[in-house]
């Protein structure tokens, strides 16, 4: 039995903003679910950012389509974390191929 291509195990983050009694508070992700994933095409370039070389990786990953992923979320697989940039449904709409960066500290 082969895994097939959406073979990656993620959990799927959203960005909720923390109260802290004067409308305000720290951000913090949390996780809404898992999901199948395939990881593909992974690209690294690096770029100066502040007066530093900071190196990021993109990333094209696709999911069964699902109406609750949007840009903005984030997606985590093992240790790397990938910010969606867009989420771009094919023509059958089955899948959603989703344009990531990843995220230098989680």
């Amino acid at each position: 039995m082969r895994a097939g291509p959406l073979r990656h195990r993620c959990t799927l983050q959203q960005k909720q903003n923390g109260d802290d009694g004067m409308g305000g508070g720290p951000a913090t992700w949390i996780d809404l679910r898992s999901l199948w994933a395939e990881i593909a095409i992974p690209t690294g370039r690096v770029a100066t950012v502040a007066q530093q070389l900071e190196a990021t990786v993109t990333a094209e990953i696709r999911v069964r389509l699902a109406a609750d992923i949007r840009a903005g979320m984030r997606l985590v697989h093992g240790g790397t974390t990938y910010a969606i940039e867009a989420v771009l449904p094919d023509n059958e709409r089955t899948m959603l191929r989703l344009l990531c960066s990843s995220v230098a500290h989680p």
